[in-house]
């Protein structure tokens, strides 16, 4: 056993030397001072397995997919697609530069688009495009146009996404300037909703407000002549005496307007129904909406 002395000679020796052995010219660093090789990251270009919840919002279908990207005002964030479904979009636009681009297979693009705001058997026609929400507008960015109709649609607090994907559809083909629904009571902007409107969504401008009757006001002082659609409408669509600039106001099917918002409308108008023995009374509010917006579009506006 050896002395204190001696016990602390030899500690002091076995230190030196585990010293020395760590500057000896040639040796790397103490294993645990050693740091294992960072490895690059590759965004894949082709898998079988997306991610199962993209981050952001998910747009299926080519046309909606396609009007996304040719929206100056829509981020892109990652494209997923067949290879059959990435040649039918590239037929329809062109790929932004940059655009990363994830090859997969069909049962993986259905998995990636079902949760609360798209059914699992929702069609994607072989693309998702993952994509931020589009900025917000205001009623102001919408004056009347000068050289020909203008109309403007509005939702009082309708809530179904096919419904309002309808709706914004007939909206693009009609030539209306914008949709207007409240911030609340409404579909968000989904993959849906976005396929029902076939492109739509990227194409009219959709104006979230506060308070509709305060923004029939705003319209009103604006030039805009306010037509509620009520089945109990005074004059039917056609009779009208249309001026230049119009607002279509149509409300949540059962209920219809509220009694605020028929109170800021000019007058209520309704369309004309083929009597079916009480049976049908009514049409889809998307449907009325089409019809509504053919006939507040034809023909040159009474000024």
């Amino acid at each position: 056993m050896l002395a204190p002395k001696a016990r602390y000679a030899y500690s002091e020796a076995m230190a030196q030397q585990k010293k020395s052995r760590r500057k000896t010219p040639g040796r790397g660093p103490a294993p645990e001072a050693r740091k294992a090789p960072e490895k690059r990251r590759t965004a894949p270009t082709e898998t079988n397995r997306p991610n199962k919840r993209a981050p952001g919002l998910l747009l299926f279908g080519k046309h909606a997919v396609a009007a996304a990207l040719l929206n100056p005002k829509r981020q892109a964030k990652r494209l997923y697609a067949t290879k059959n479904g990435l040649d039918a979009l590239t037929s329809l636009c062109a790929l932004p530069t940059g655009l990363p681009v994830e090859i997969t297979d069909m049962d993986s693009l259905k998995s990636l688009v079902s949760g609360p705001n798209a059914t699992g058997d929702s069609p994607t026609q072989g693309v998702v495009l993952e994509v931020l929400p589009l900025p917000g507008y205001s009623a102001l960015d919408f004056p009347p146009k000068t050289a020909e109709r203008s109309v403007i649609v509005v939702l009082d607090q309708v809530e179904d996404p096919h419904n309002v994907g309808a709706i914004l559809r007939s909206a693009a083909v009609f030539g209306a300037q914008c949709l207007i629904t409240q911030d609340r009571h409404v579909p968000p902007e989904s993959g849906v909703l976005a396929k029902s409107a076939s492109g739509a969504l990227d194409v009219v401008p959709w104006v979230r407000v506060t308070n509709i009757a305060a923004t029939l006001d705003e319209l009103a002082q604006m030039g805009y002549w306010r037509v509620g659609l009520a089945g109990e409408g005074e004059a039917t669509l056609e009779a009208i005496d249309l001026g230049p600039a119009l607002v279509l106001v149509l409300g949540a099917e059962g209920r219809g307007l509220r009694p605020l918002v028929r109170k800021h409308c000019d007058m209520l108008a309704k369309i004309p129904l083929t009597a079916t023995g009480g049976l049908i009374d009514s049409l889809n509010v998307s449907n009325a909406a089409a019809v509504a917006l053919y006939a507040l579009t034809q023909g040159k506006p009474k000024r």
